[in-house]
């Protein structure tokens, strides 16, 4: 552990790579169900995913490490959706993208186990076909809440995961225990009941999955439960009883940027690609691009009840990219009486040859007639 904290990391466990059996049925389960939604990466590397060895069959450890990125327990990461002018981030991306930080972290570390015993290793931080929370409760850091993410004991729902894989035969940690007993806070706070059981997540359904990986129109049936969260969600996390015992991070870059906090709807509806690009460099924002954020920013518009918002709408009724100007449509559809919405639909409608587009004219017209 000395040398995991010299590195920056909070939480350190070794796992075994057949350590976690069980993962792949859940896994087959997942994908059978299509919980999975539009992620097609998680099929096309499900074998992979399903066993370390699978990965690289030459590991022998897994070292898990976590660093905590709370702002401790005294903070509410939800009282952000209280402010209808304003776009709630999750925390996790409100600093530095944890990719970068976390990955260099992990080979410096990983060139010192080398150095000091020999072996290989790889080192994986979220972007390969690795069973991080798995693979963390079974190396002690935690256990999978009925929220599928991990918990900690000493750091609540705020951890960040990555791993060494490597060569060395190093003796095991014990798996932490469940200790979500009868709770249920996570799985009822969910705004789209997102959880179908207890320990079963319907990524369809989760807003997280909706505003970051999901790159079509986000399904109207679940745009008014949204809020105001443009990027990621936090409710099931925020909510656990657990996160009392939570610290405060100390990793500087992952701390929150001002302008990320509390952002106003206004400001980031006027983003162009560049302009975007220069707020969310070095941000795992950045990775959903321009129109798909601006998409949530619409939904979140929609959503304020704030007609002094519709302008910014307007203006994207003629935005290059058409799941903008749906989004568009369907934000004007809940802030602007049908008179107004029909003129507007006179303007636009009779130029938009997007069949995606054209839908939601129809949508947002009859909805507003009824």
């Amino acid at each position: 552990m000395g040398a995991a904290r010299q590195y920056g990391f909070d939480a350190v466990g070794i796992a075994r790579p057949d350590s976690i059996p069980q993962a792949a049925e859940r896994l087959r389960h997942f994908l059978a169900k299509g919980a999975h939604g539009d992620m097609d990466w998680m099929e096309m590397t499900a074998v992979r995913r399903e066993s370390p060895g699978a990965l690289w069959p030459q590991v022998r450890s897994i070292i898990m490490l976590g660093l905590n990125y709370g702002d401790g327990p005294d903070s509410d990461p939800l009282a952000i959706l209280r402010r209808r002018d304003r776009g709630a981030i999750s925390v996790y991306a409100r600093g530095d993208d944890y990719h970068d930080v976390i990955k260099s972290r992990l080979k410096a570390l990983a060139g010192w186990l080398t150095a000091q015993a020999g072996g290989d290793v790889k080192v994986f931080v979220d972007t390969a076909a690795v069973m991080e929370k798995p693979l963390a409760a079974a190396a002690g850091l935690g256990w999978q809440g009925k929220h599928t993410n991990l918990v900690s004991r000493q750091f609540g729902s705020w951890l960040f995961l990555g791993a060494i894989f490597t060569t060395l035969d190093l003796p095991p940690d014990a798996p932490e225990t469940d200790h979500c007993g009868s709770c249920r806070a996570c799985l009822d706070v969910c705004p789209t009941a997102a959880f179908p059981a207890p320990y079963r997540l319907d990524a369809r359904r989760c807003i997280s999955y909706l505003t970051i990986e999901h790159k079509g129109p986000i399904p109207r049936e679940l745009r008014a439960a949204i809020g105001n969260r443009i990027f990621g969600c936090d409710d099931c996390l925020a909510v656990c009883p657990w996160n009392k015992f939570a610290q405060a991070g100390h990793e500087l870059e992952l701390s929150a940027r001002r302008e990320l906090q509390a952002p106003r709807l206004a400001d980031l509806a006027r983003l162009d690609d560049a302009a975007f690009r220069k707020m969310f460099s070095k941000s795992p924002i950045k990775r959903t691009g321009r129109n798909r954020f601006v998409r949530n920013v619409l939904i979140a518009i929609g959503n304020s009840g704030d007609a002094a918002l519709a302008p910014e709408a307007i203006r994207l009724l003629g935005d290059p990219s058409a799941l903008v100007r749906g989004a568009a449509v369907w934000a004007l559809s809940r802030l602007l009486p049908a008179e107004r919405l029909a003129a507007l639909a006179i303007d636009h409608r009779a130029h938009e040859s997007e069949p995606l587009v054209a839908d939601e004219w129809t949508a947002a017209l009859a909805a507003t007639a009824a």
